[in-house]
């Protein structure tokens, strides 16, 4: 095996952390020594050892004289464990291979410039972005303190995300389902608008084993939830927050005694400011929301200038309809020169559908 092989390994392994880290970054570390893998591990929860600390306790022999593989470059700082790079330097590690380096201002190349400094041998950038790939919510957040927000919804061939009567209940198969409850769990938070609450009542959780639900969060400009609302009803369980800009304190009250969050933001173009929102959820280390809102939602979200992700499930079906209800409604664009465009479109089939992920090429405050 190569430089590559092992790396490919070690991001095998930082991705056993999805859902558990935030907001730190998924990270898979492999000890090799002689052409033989003594060690390997992942950073597994959110302040457990970090994956390099993992792999060095797993070692099947001393690891003097052997090469690690790491998926991003190790820390140097004190946080909710001690700096990785102390105990490479004290295992005897004689080369490091590094995925990508750690946008982390208190890291930053200052982790391979301990390593270097000691005399050992480091290699950058091995399958770099394959690495970057997988924190990209991890970078995103680090870099501007906001949430990395991925838009989801699921539709027919013909754009509908429910049918004329409203009903949307199944639009795509089992497999594509129990995919999006995988992204509930991989993400920190899921927000939907009460639009959706009142035609659906959703409760928004990860019905997978072994999984977290995200926090839940409803825009909700007037504070029109209702409080038999399943969000609301297991609030208690599920941490919920309610974004509004309703600021009267008396109408908050019984919200919060079901366990809710209000955060009372500014009110633009007739829905709460996304942007504001989304520097108070950043303050709150919430790293990343999946959006399963409807098309106002949706439209808002992209007029706003959040959504750095789409994720399309297309089942094939047409419903027709001309009221039907489609994915990202609002006013629209003017003309097709004003498109939100997206770029680096992956397809992936699951069962009878289709998902197309695609990164959003955002003009951030654009306005329409």
């Amino acid at each position: 095996m190569n430089d590559r092989a092992y790396m490919r390994l070690a991001l095998q392994l930082a991705g056993k952390g999805g859902g558990w880290t935030a907001p730190n970054p998924m990270v898979g570390a492999v000890i090799v020594k002689n052409e033989r893998i003594i060690g390997q591990g992942w950073h597994e929860r959110y302040g457990s050892p970090h994956a390099e600390r993992n792999a060095l306790a797993a070692c099947t022999e001393p690891p003097q004289g052997a090469v690690m593989y790491v998926t991003l470059e190790p820390c140097c700082h004190y946080g909710k464990q001690p700096p990785c790079t102390d105990a490479i330097l004290a295992s005897g590690i004689q080369r490091v291979v590094v995925g990508s380096s750690d946008p982390n201002p208190l890291v930053a190349g200052k982790g391979i410039e301990i390593l270097r400094a000691h005399g050992i041998e480091v290699t950058e950038e091995v399958l770099r972005e394959e690495c970057e790939q997988l924190n990209e919510v991890f970078f995103h957040y680090i870099q501007t303190k906001r949430p990395f927000v991925v838009m989801k919804y699921a539709m027919t061939m013909d754009g509908k995300i429910a049918a004329c009567t409203g009903l949307s209940k199944w639009i795509t198969g089992e497999e594509a389902r129990s995919h999006v409850q995988k992204q509930r769990h991989r993400y920190t938070a899921i927000m939907a608008g009460v639009g959706t609450i009142l035609a659906d009542d959703p409760m928004l959780t990860c019905r997978l084993p072994d999984s977290r639900s995200p926090i839940r969060i409803v825009c909700d400009t007037r504070l029109r939830t209702p409080l038999t609302a399943q969000v609301v009803a297991d609030a208690g369980q599920v941490p919920t927050i309610l974004a509004t800009c309703c600021d009267v304190r008396d109408r908050h009250l019984a919200y919060e005694s079901a366990g809710c969050r209000i955060v009372v933001v500014d009110e633009k173009d007739g829905h709460v400011d996304l942007q504001q929102l989304m520097e108070r959820l950043g303050d709150q280390q919430i790293d990343s929301i999946l959006l399963e809102g409807g098309g106002t939602l949706n439209w808002a979200a992209l007029q706003s200038g959040i959504v750095q992700r789409v994720q399309a499930y297309i089942a094939p079906k047409l419903f027709g309809g001309e009221t039907a209800r489609t994915p990202v409604e609002g006013a629209g664009v003017p003309s097709p020169s004003d498109a939100f465009c997206l770029k680096n479109s992956t397809v992936t089939r699951l069962g009878e559908d289709f998902l197309i992920e695609s990164e959003v090429v955002n003009d951030v405050y654009r306005n329409h």
